[in-house]
């Protein structure tokens, strides 16, 4: 298997199909990264040369593309900064609920978890 950056990525599918692998880079984005990089999107990862994975990563990291653990840990920050300031979005994250205005009534199973039925006592 091919590694960029440390991740494996399949070498029987297209490069444009295996850099999405890459948590932070999807389809989009990979079409411009082999645009730039040079390196054509219809060959399998397992075919490229050393070089050709060289220049995917430098283009990768010349863009300034934020990738795996980076991404992650950006991304970690953001929510923590938003409960930490008390604000409608961070308390909305604490309490695991959706935080874009969706509607809670009905949906939001994902978000809330496992419906809870309370019970009626009589």
């Amino acid at each position: 298997m091919a590694r960029i950056f440390g991740i494996e990525i399949p070498n029987e599918k297209r490069i444009e199909a295996s850099l999405p692998y890459i948590y932070g880079v999807g389809p989009q984005t990979a079409k411009r990264l082999l645009e730039q990089a040079g390196v054509d999107p219809d060959i399998r990862t397992g075919k490229l040369t050393e070089e050709q994975l060289v220049k995917i990563a430098q283009v990768i990291t010349s863009e300034g593309i934020l990738i795996e653990g980076d991404l992650r840990r950006e991304k970690q920050a953001a929510m923590k900064r938003l409960t930490s300031i008390n604000c409608y979005r961070g308390i909305r994250h604490r309490v695991g609920l959706p935080v874009r205005g969706q509607r809670t009534s009905t949906n939001a199973r994902t978000r809330k978890g496992k419906k809870r039925t309370v019970g009626v006592k009589k």
